[in-house]
């Protein structure tokens, strides 16, 4: 049926029972008695069903065939969205400032950077969906909790879902993060930032800005700042005590550490990866531990991390190194049964000067695409090997498939992420010229991106 034909058929219904979008209505079915707020039908519904937003955020659909009784409660509601919405997480975000926390009860001061996603958006109840509404003012305003952190200004570089995030708004955001760090005032810059590619972004900025003198937080959220269940504002307020109480500097991703709101993980920015579309601990640290947990207001910092690259705070800020270029022309090519290897043709012909290969295993893809690589070697392009195992890292002088990949030129990425590998080569080739000196930064350690042994909790 036409979706116009199904808008007219709902709201021949809505007339006749004298109700509308938006309104608060009680309905009783056969199976029972709902309460809601209706909400419009996406635009490949049906005719036969209306949607009821329930108290809860999520949405059912009803049957208007069993629909006994429909009696508007009230008129059109706005979201709800109050500062004291949180007020069920009091214990948890319990704080108070001493002058042992900062010298002369002085709060720290730190910067709130929205970038859009989904810890910046509300349900918009004329659509039923969730879109970006709140600046960065409105949701440091939202989460009265966080003066009692810090001191904390705001300001906007973007408003996109992370989905439309490019190379170029990783610049645009690298070289935002450095001027308002060279500027002296803050002790700590959060990023507010979609989920989706959270983890692209937080490898771009570990890259484009090294040797910083505070930290860089970089949070998010999986469900909308003012569903019942969102967890925007505990890892706000998570990223927010990491940023003004950890002695470490650097760039990292603050999240759920479980789907209980007891307890935020910090993750560092090259070793996090998304791992679920919807949980509230989607993200977590591939081969290493979160770099801290955040339980209540107590920054813990596992031991193992001594033995990893991360600075502590410093004010030299002359020291710290900015390089926000990235070059758009690399490609991510995942590997699987059947997999098309004029894929690799396709990359020369567009001018592609990276391919990072997501292998099989310890890093392998079948010998049929041997030839397309070697091509693509003789092109002057660079062929680097990840895994497509979450775990574990690239060996390719285990099996004679890996020894025939080294042969031809094929560069193993050792455990680096493959995020991560697309990100570094696109920044590389963004602001190096000579291939050696390309190579020789994909393969050393630049933030984290490799680790020398397993660290796990």
């Amino acid at each position: 049926m036409p979706n116009g034909t199904n808008h007219i058929k709902l709201q021949e219904f809505y007339k006749k029972s004298n109700v509308k979008l938006g309104d608060l209505v009680i309905i009783e079915t056969d199976n029972g008695t709902h309460s809601g707020i209706l909400i419009p039908r996406y635009e490949y519904a049906d005719a036969y069903h209306l949607v009821l937003k329930l108290k809860s955020g999520y949405n059912i659909g009803i049957d208007l065939g069993k629909i006994k009784s429909i009696k508007k409660i009230s008129e059109k509601l706005e979201p709800v969205y109050k500062s004291d919405s949180f007020a069920k997480y009091k214990d948890y975000l319990s704080h108070k400032n001493t002058d042992k926390d900062f010298p002369q009860g002085k709060l720290p001061h730190l910067l709130l950077l929205s970038t859009g996603g989904t810890i910046s958006s509300k349900i918009d109840y004329r659509t039923g969906g969730v879109m970006a509404a709140l600046t960065a003012k409105e949701l440091n305003d939202s989460i009265p909790e966080l003066k009692g952190i810090a001191d904390i200004d705001t300001d906007e570089v973007l408003n996109e879902y992370s989905e439309n995030i490019k190379p170029e708004h990783w610049s645009l955001i690298a070289k935002k993060v450095a001027s308002k760090i060279l500027s002296g005032k803050y002790d700590g810059i959060i990023v507010s930032h979609g989920t989706d590619t959270m983890h692209y972004t937080s490898a771009a900025l570990s890259f484009a800005l090294q040797n910083l003198p505070i930290p860089v937080v970089i949070v998010g959220a999986q469900r909308s700042s003012d569903r019942p269940s969102s967890d925007a504002s505990l890892n706000l307020i998570g990223a927010c005590n990491f940023a003004a109480k950890s002695k470490f500097s650097g760039v990292f991703v603050a999240m759920h550490y479980s789907i209980s709101d007891d307890v935020i993980a910090c993750h560092i920015g090259t070793r996090v990866r998304k791992n679920h579309t919807s949980r509230r601990d989607a993200f977590h640290s591939i081969d290493v531990s979160p770099f801290s947990l955040i339980k209540k207001d107590k920054v813990e910092i596992p031991k193992q991390y001594v033995e990893l690259i991360i600075q502590e705070r410093h004010n030299n800020l002359e020291s710290m190194i900015v390089k926000p270029d990235f070059e758009n022309k690399v490609s991510l090519l995942k590997f699987y049964p059947g997999f098309d290897c004029s894929m690799i043709d396709y990359c020369i012909e567009l001018g592609h000067k990276a391919i990072i290969l997501e292998g099989t295993g310890l890093g392998h893809v079948n010998k049929e695409c041997f030839s397309q690589i070697q091509n693509a070697v003789n092109e002057g392009i660079l062929i680097f090997m990840t895994s497509q195992c979450i775990w574990g890292r690239t060996a390719l002088t285990v099996y004679d498939t890996g020894r025939d990949l080294l042969k031809l030129g094929v560069i193993p990425l050792s455990n680096t992420t493959s995020e991560t590998a697309l990100v570094k080569a696109m920044w590389c080739l963004g602001n190096f010229t000579e291939k050696k000196e390309v190579i020789k930064t994909m393969t050393n350690n630049i933030a984290n991106e490799f680790t020398n042994r397993l660290v796990v909790d």
